[in-house]
């Protein structure tokens, strides 16, 4: 499939160092930035604990966007669909909660709402935590050992930082990965 990509060659493509092993996905020392939060999406509440690595713009801050900035290109977010095969733990909605919420703290983002229900009988999960730079959602099949998430993070977020987090939880025998970079355009000639 052409719009499938091995982790290494994401990884790489996204500014990571290169490897096949997903628990490896860090972000070079020398990439590491300040993370920039809309300050009209926080109150003073939900502060992430880390807030020393935080950087509110000033309220005058006049960009109306947090677009990304990454390899010349301009775009809204990095959006990363994750299917987790194999895996354990995804019926158990304490552990789903947390490792969504880790994925959110580790990533860099702002979580502004947690909202997931459990189906009965065969104990499915799915939910949204909502974020200030857009979301991680998750629906699972325990009955498959199978769970669907998304993470669309913008601004400077790093989203392959919950792959790690996402593997400790449900240690799935397998992940396939693929990345899109949404609202990226690509102008012709005349622009």
């Amino acid at each position: 499939m052409e719009g499938s990509r091995t982790f290494a060659e994401l990884a790489v493509v996204a500014g990571y160092e290169a490897s096949d092993d997903v628990s490896s996905a860090v972000q070079p020392e020398e990439h590491e930035a300040v993370r920039v939060v809309d300050p009209h999406c926080l109150d003073n509440q939900t502060l992430p604990k880390q807030a020393a690595a935080l950087h509110v713009a000033p309220q005058d801050d006049e960009r109306l966007d947090f677009f990304v900035k990454k390899d010349g290109l301009e775009f809204a977010g990095i959006h990363l669909l994750i299917d987790l095969s194999g895996a354990t733990r995804l019926d158990d909605l304490e552990t789903v909660e947390a490792a969504l919420r880790e994925s959110a703290i580790v990533s860099g983002a702002t979580i502004l709402n947690v909202d997931l229900h459990h189906f009965e009988p065969n104990g499915g999960i799915s939910g949204v935590v909502v974020l200030s730079e857009s979301h991680i959602s998750i629906h699972t099949w325990p009955e498959r050992s199978f769970a669907a998430l998304d993470i669309f993070m913008c601004g400077d977020c790093n989203p392959y930082k919950a792959i790690p987090v996402l593997k400790k939880a449900f240690a799935p025998s397998a992940i396939q990965l693929t990345e899109h970079r949404r609202g990226l355009q690509l102008h012709g000639p005349n622009h």
